[in-house]
């Protein structure tokens, strides 16, 4: 047989196999998705899906990193490792609104389907049971631990309303912000007060006019999650949550520190204590490996999804984060969008949650285990085929 002969018996085969799985596939799903578990408490979770990958042969660590939700699984004896990465973190108050539920499912799909043409390809596969995307960065200290050590590529896809097979994520630093006043009487003793409420109204007026003078590659965004307890009470504490978005690591320095005076001034201005902290490592922009997205792109087409390689349509969630970013920046890495009908509703709505477990979704939980399997294929088999 010819090598293309080759190849393309291959790709048929993890078609194949996806195909088979599917129901099993879509169960992984739907059961990650009625069971939603938030950064650094998926136990149940990672313990489901290392689970099916134990049963699949897989030789899995729990506790990689040591991250008690995170997990490593291995399979095969090649000289080519390529990681899968599965995503099972669920939003607060929100669910499954980012739709890891099929992330994992489509990244387990995927590594099934490898197994039966991992000595052809001289593979071997590694699953990347990855926590805490949402703000808590997981995949970092895995970076770090050596996880994502010897891999030729690390791939995942993600939901999104569209298709998309560039990401565009934006560098992140994700930080507590608390104020400490002085409670006191509202109405008989207000001049003895220290209003920790108003020093969060004076920071968030500083960065609404500070956003004038930042360029649309800059977010800043928050919550406040107590600023008092009682009406008839000034509030002696208050708390909240924030980002700062940038193009690049190098970006989010210069901006950080100007959201940073703005809290500063909150505090210098009511008379508070302050304290800033980062909650998670920053998270870098993602760099795109454009030969993956090319393969990506020439599969998809025969799945009947467009992912759009010059950018004439929907960019996906272009202007998202992921600590997918940090490892792009040392593992040639692949992170298109699966549109899943969701429109109007996008990521982080309560409709898109919804969404996350309809037959669309289901479709892309089959779409992308197909896609990155066949990516692997082609990757290692020699690149994309000319037609």
């Amino acid at each position: 047989m010819t090598s293309e002969a080759v190849t393309t018996e291959l790709l048929g085969a993890v078609e194949t196999d996806v195909d088979a799985l599917r129901e099993t596939l879509v169960g992984i799903s739907h059961h990650l998705h009625a069971r939603p578990e938030t950064a650094w408490a998926e136990h149940a979770s990672a313990d489901f899906l290392a689970g099916h990958l134990e049963a699949w042969g897989f030789d899995v660590t729990a506790g990689a990193a040591g991250l008690p939700t995170a997990f490593v699984a291995e399979h095969g004896t090649g000289s080519r490792t390529i990681g899968l990465v599965a995503e099972y973190d669920a939003l607060p108050g929100l669910g499954h609104a980012c739709g890891h539920n099929v992330i994992a499912a489509a990244a387990l799909g995927a590594a099934h389907a490898l197994q039966a043409v991992a000595d052809e390809l001289d593979l071997r596969i590694r699953v990347l049971g990855t926590p805490a995307e949402e703000g808590g960065g997981g995949k970092i200290p895995m970076l770090e631990a050596g996880c994502f050590d010897g891999l030729e590529a690390a791939l995942m896809i993600h939901p999104g309303p569209a298709d998309a097979v560039l990401a565009r994520p934006r560098a992140v630093a994700h930080f507590d912000v608390e104020y400490r006043g002085t409670a006191s009487h509202a109405g008989a003793y207000p001049h003895l007060g220290v209003n920790a409420a108003d020093a969060f109204t004076i920071a968030q007026v500083a960065i609404g006019l500070l956003r004038q003078q930042l360029p649309d590659s800059l977010r800043v965004h928050g919550i406040v999650q107590e600023a008092g307890t009682a009406p008839n009470a000034i509030p002696g504490s208050a708390r909240g949550s924030w980002y700062v978005r940038a193009d690049t690591l190098e970006e989010l320095d210069v901006a950080f520190e100007r959201v940073r005076a703005c809290f500063e001034a909150g505090a210098i201005a009511t008379g508070c204590t302050w304290e800033l902290t980062e909650t998670s490592p920053r998270y870098a922009e993602f760099r795109n490996d454009h030969e993956l997205a090319e393969i990506f792109t020439h599969l998809a087409a025969a799945q009947g999804r467009d992912m759009d390689l010059a950018e004439d349509g929907p960019r996906g969630m272009a202007t998202a984060s992921t600590d997918m970013g940090n490892v792009s920046q040392q593992v040639r890495a692949l992170h298109p969008y699966l549109g899943i009908d969701s429109l109007p509703a996008v990521n982080h709505q309560p409709e898109f949650a919804a969404a996350a477990a309809t037959p669309a979704a289901d479709r892309a939980v089959r779409d992308g285990a197909v896609l990155l399997a066949q990516t692997v294929v082609e990757l290692l088999a020699g690149g994309v085929q000319k037609g």
